[in-house]
């Protein structure tokens, strides 16, 4: 292993995909992630559950201006269950709370996938980080009180079976933002007449970006510095599905400043804009006002450090 971690602080701008161990937190993989670049500023593209792994973008330096828009990406999961036991948490931290002896068919999972299938209502569980009054639901989940939430709309656009031997049944999930993984288990098994929980839960995909292409920290930790540094993505990797523009210096020069460009082309409602450079250098983005056909600043990479 190499032991040479860098301990100074690195103006460190870029993506990088992390593959999150079960058990951590996504704050501390991205603590530990943040310290094994030695980079002066992390941040990440919204949390995974402690029980779960997979695909965690990190955000470094200035890609965290950006990290706000992969929040409504879609997500894809593996997700396992265990049919007829259910958990206070809905995944393997919590206590048993219900056993169901009913034996379930792979005709039944079938059927439920598809009822389960396009746009569902769900309610957000306890155990999670939606804040009520400043204070995230899990805490007081944590402490025996249960606050009232409200459902949500949420789309599941795909559900497959990939293993089946009852009780253990493993299915991948294609899902909009805001889905729990947890919640729909357990509603599914409702839906066939027993109680469920997740024993293992896996991030394979989100905005784009696919399990395949992570690293785990312990890869990060082994690998030199050069190496970290390779596996770093550019911070325009996070707004790929914005429209790209590429303006002249003159105009980039302005926004900078934070002045308004005039834009000859009419962008409609396409917001917000990729902005780049003649060469190929991204600059940030744009919003087009379409009553004064003006671009105006939303996000700019620091002058210093784009590049």
């Amino acid at each position: 292993m190499n032991t040479q971690i860098s301990r100074r602080k690195r103006a460190l701008n870029g993506v990088l995909l992390l593959d999150k161990d079960s058990g951590m937190s996504s704050n501390s993989a991205l603590q530990r992630a943040r310290f094994l670049y030695g980079a002066a500023k992390a941040g990440h593209t919204g949390v995974l559950d402690p029980l779960a792994t997979g695909l965690l973008p990190v955000c470094f330096g200035e890609a965290t201006k950006f990290a706000q828009y992969l929040l409504d990406a879609d997500k894809a999961y593996i997700a396992t269950l265990q049919l007829g036991v259910a958990t206070s948490t809905g995944d393997t931290e919590g206590e048993v709370v219900a056993i169901a002896d009913t034996s379930i068919t792979l005709a039944q999972i079938q059927a439920t996938i598809t009822a389960f299938s396009g746009e569902i209502s769900q309610t957000p569980p306890m155990y999670s980080a939606i804040k009520h009054q400043g204070k995230p639901l899990y805490e007081y989940a944590r402490a025996g009180i249960t606050i009232e939430r409200k459902s949500r709309q949420v789309t599941i656009y795909q559900i497959d079976v990939l293993e089946f031997t009852f009780p253990r049944l493993v299915i991948s999930v294609r899902c909009s933002k805001g889905t729990y993984i947890r919640t729909l288990a357990e509603d599914m098994a409702r839906h066939m007449g027993t109680v469920a929980h997740l024993t293992a839960l896996r991030r394979i995909a989100t905005a784009g970006f696919a399990i395949e292409d992570t690293y785990s920290l312990a890869a990060i930790s082994s690998a030199d510095e050069v190496t970290r540094d390779n596996w770093l993505l550019p911070c325009d990797v996070l707004v790929q599905h914005f429209t790209a523009v590429t303006l002249t210096d003159k105009d980039i020069l302005q926004l900078q400043h934070g002045i308004a460009v005039h834009s000859e082309q009419n962008y409609g409602t396409m917001c917000p804009l990729r902005i780049y450079a003649a060469n190929g250098r991204f600059i940030g983005l744009v919003q087009y006002q379409a009553a004064s056909r003006r671009l105006k600043v939303l996000r700019l990479m620091n002058t210093a450090s784009a590049g």
